[in-house]
């Protein structure tokens, strides 16, 4: 089984926005008293996030608590790392290189965020 949440976040319209260490913190504090040990793997969704928040999220977390968590975190890549490569592409063929060399970037970033290696340096391609 692998567990498919949204990490823990204020709404978009909450008047107050909390920082990457607070999300890394609530979230991680959310899983620890609910999800088993027994579950191999946490796969977040993006829940609307940006790709560079998301990965910076997921960073944080992999940072922060990696070395006391009883299951591995990263992505159900799904919108966070497709988005901006379909916003490229638009079903062009012209843009297609394009598009993928986004793809590549995000996977690129998120392959980072996994491992507790991401640095917003890495946006700045």
């Amino acid at each position: 089984m692998i567990l498919k949440p949204n990490m823990v976040l204020p709404g978009l319209t909450c008047p107050k926005q909390v920082t990457v260490e607070e999300v890394a913190d609530i979230t991680v504090e959310c899983l620890l008293r609910a999800v088993p040990a027994a579950v191999p793997g946490i796969a977040f969704l993006s829940g609307g996030q940006s790709g560079e928040l998301a990965s910076a999220l997921l960073n944080e977390m992999n940072i922060r608590f990696k070395s006391q968590l009883p299951w591995a975190l990263t992505f159900s890549f799904a919108r966070a790392i497709q988005q901006p490569a379909l916003e490229i592409w638009h079903g062009e063929d012209a843009n297609i290189s394009a598009a993928q060399q986004a793809l590549y970037h995000r996977a690129s970033c998120n392959r980072a965020a996994r491992k507790g290696e991401y640095t917003d340096k890495m946006e700045r391609i």
